[in-house]
């Protein structure tokens, strides 16, 4: 039986996953610098090792067996994510993986180090051999799957999304923004004229605030069975649905950008836990793709921990760990719903983020294509930040192009499941409100379980046996709406 053969190799590529997975986790937090060129060489020839198994001339025959078999319907979802995954491995060569899988590991170890010296010159050449292996995925890609060389990196991170939608969407959104962001920054003015911002008092010793982090990520429901929090360069959210791995970075003259960082990537980590677990192998049981995802990490940290009811349950608990004297609600809301024009995306609210994700969509659009050289990128980047939140990046790399992991990584197409993701998550959140109408009722009481309950029913157990626009338009009774996010900014940044 054909099905057979596919799951027994399922489950031979999940063990090579998770070794992957947990190689890269421990290169990101534990490895010392001196073990970089031998761990890239490992990687790649497991990565090598896994494509080669997965993407094997028979496997073809397996999988239009497969078709013709009596099967369930789980069956069937699995098979047919299988083959549109096949055929997106087959699309490059095991050689090519390899080299490709050394070369990203390469230019993100180079990137932690010249990052901080803001040393883009030294860091130029080892981008460009990413740019042109990206490019040369992207025509390899796009060859076989009939699209566009971006359309065909856009679909490795979110299946069935096109730039050409995603650019329209985009579009009406930055405009909206321009617009908006000006609006926003004047009522916070006249909020801040009411009730001046209340400073925060540090310094903020880093084994608190991971104590408050830890405190916080428990109540929201993640298991600590099966995962763990540790700091590395950049935030993520790794490991396996089983070993859920989380890092954050601290700064000791403030505690918010890394607690909100850790709700964030725990909106990941709860996602990844709550996938079914029985038939984990079947990449049909794995997370639908990553603006899906996204849309989990923004509802938990946008949705959930920025709502005044989130605080009400929390701020007992930071005063506790952190010292908060005197500090109300009120206070910390004056802090969490900022609205400022700043250089770094990680850092923005949520009101100026879509921009710094639009600015690097148009961007590697162009790298990919061609029509940018990566030696140009600075200078493209300072006109767009200048245009669309009216500053300059001009010799200030570190703050500009190199403050990203994704392109030193290879990770072209990605940008975009950020935005998507914010508007996915408020379309849920509206979603919520409809059917549990004590929602912010049970958030005030520090109880997500009927929140996640929603979550879990409608979008976790979905994994990726629907497409993204499905799980959505069964989730929330419609396809994607901008007008969501719109009316949530609204409602949140205007008085």
């Amino acid at each position: 039986m054909s099905f057979a053969e596919l799951d027994h190799l399922c489950r031979r590529l999940e063990a090579l996953d998770h070794a992957q997975a947990m190689l890269g986790v421990d290169e990101a937090v534990n490895m010392p610098e001196g073990g970089g060129e031998k761990r890239a060489d490992a990687m790649s020839v497991i990565a090598s090792m896994a494509h080669e198994l997965a993407s094997a001339p028979h496997i073809a025959d397996w999988i239009a067996k497969a078709e013709g078999e009596e099967l369930d319907g789980a069956q069937r979802a699995a098979v047919a994510e299988f083959k549109r995954s096949y055929i997106n491995r087959t699309c490059l060569s095991s050689e090519f993986v390899g080299r490709q899988v050394n070369a990203r590991l390469r230019c993100e170890q180079l990137w932690r180090s010249l990052r901080a010296k803001n040393d883009w010159t030294d860091f130029l050449p080892s981008f460009e051999n990413i740019v042109s292996l990206a490019r040369e995925e992207a025509e390899r890609r796009a060859e076989v799957l009939k699209l566009s060389p971006y359309d065909a990196m856009v679909e490795q991170f979110d299946p069935g999304s096109r730039s050409a939608e995603i650019g329209r969407v985009f579009a009406d959104l930055k405009t909206f923004l321009k617009g908006f962001i000006p609006e926003a920054l004047e009522a916070q003015a006249r909020r801040r004229a009411k009730h001046p911002v209340k400073a925060f008092d540090g310094p903020f010793a880093i084994e608190k605030q991971k104590a408050l982090g830890l405190e916080l990520m428990k109540a929201v429901g993640f298991d600590f069975n099966h995962g763990r929090l540790d700091i590395s360069h950049h935030p993520f959210c790794g490991g396996v649905p089983t070993d859920v791995r989380m890092t954050t970075r601290y700064r000791t003259d403030e505690f918010l950008s890394s607690l909100m960082g850790i709700l964030h990537e725990t909106g990941h980590g709860l996602y990844e836990q709550n996938l079914p677990h029985d038939l984990s192998h079947w990449p049909s049981m794995k997370a639908r793709g990553m603006a899906a995802h996204e849309s989990q990490s923004l509802f938990q940290e946008m949705q959930l921990s920025r709502r005044p009811e989130f605080w009400e349950f929390a701020l007992p608990k930071a005063r506790e760990i952190l010292g908060l004297d005197g500090v109300t609600v009120a206070d910390m809301l004056a802090h969490v719903h900022r609205v400022e024009r700043g250089f770094i995306r990680v850092d923005a609210d949520e009101a100026t983020y879509p921009l710094h994700v639009i600015l690097r969509f148009e961007i590697e659009q162009e790298l990919i294509t061609g029509k940018l050289a990566a030696k140009d990128v600075p200078e493209l980047w300072n006109v767009k930040m200048q245009d669309y939140l009216g500053l300059s990046t001009a010799g200030n790399y570190k703050d500009g192009p190199m403050q990203d992991v994704h392109w030193p990584s290879g990770a072209f197409g990605y940008f975009p499941s950020y935005t998507l993701g914010a508007m996915m998550a408020a379309q849920q959140w509206a979603a919520v409100a409809r059917a549990l109408p004590d929602a912010p009722a049970q958030i005030a009481r520090g109880d997500f379980t009927g929140i996640n309950q929603w979550r879990k029913e409608h979008i976790w157990s979905k994994a990726s046996m629907l497409s993204t626009p499905e799980i959505m338009r069964q989730a929330t009774g419609e396809a994607l709406n901008a007008k969501y996010f719109e009316t949530h900014l609204k409602e949140r940044y205007l008085d």
